[in-house]
């Protein structure tokens, strides 16, 4: 196995394990406590599911380029999700679409293309994406757990 493999699989199975952790966590949330708020300044713990179920599936579309309003619409899909094992769902496959189009890559391409999101004047490189994404999901999580 080459390195760049070996680093993407290591990265899977840290988003394999946030995946599986958050779901977990998901099925613990009991219906009377989705729309708790710790602070006035914080999002309901639905908010929160919703925005960590999305990160695989919305920071794909953004780092290959895609237009705000399709991240938006994607988004909006996410919230209309009402059951548990849906959201869930949404993690998963998006996990798996993201794995896909890693996978999907050169190596040259994992570690030198460079796509620029919407909202930023400069790109990141496909293997800064993928650690963004772990570390964006990593964080997210363990606001859940808390």
């Amino acid at each position: 196995m080459n390195a760049v493999n070996e680093i993407k699989g290591l990265l899977f199975e840290e988003l394999e394990l946030i995946v599986r952790t958050t779901s977990n966590l998901i099925r613990r949330i009991e219906q009377d406590q989705w729309e708790y708020k710790p602070t006035d300044q914080m999002r309901t713990l639905r908010e929160l599911v919703e925005h960590l179920v999305a990160i695989p599936s919305v920071d794909l579309l953004i780092l290959k380029e895609n237009p705000q309003e399709v991240i938006r619409q994607l988004e909006s899909e996410i919230s209309a999700l009402s059951a548990p094992e849906e959201l869930i769902e949404q993690m998963t496959s998006g996990l798996d679409d993201l794995k896909d189009y890693m996978q999907g890559l050169s190596d040259k391409d994992f570690l030198q293309k460079k796509t620029t999101p919407f909202y930023l004047e400069h790109g990141s490189v496909q293997a800064k994406w993928l650690i963004e994404i772990a570390t964006h999901a990593q964080h997210h999580r363990s606001q859940l757990f808390t």
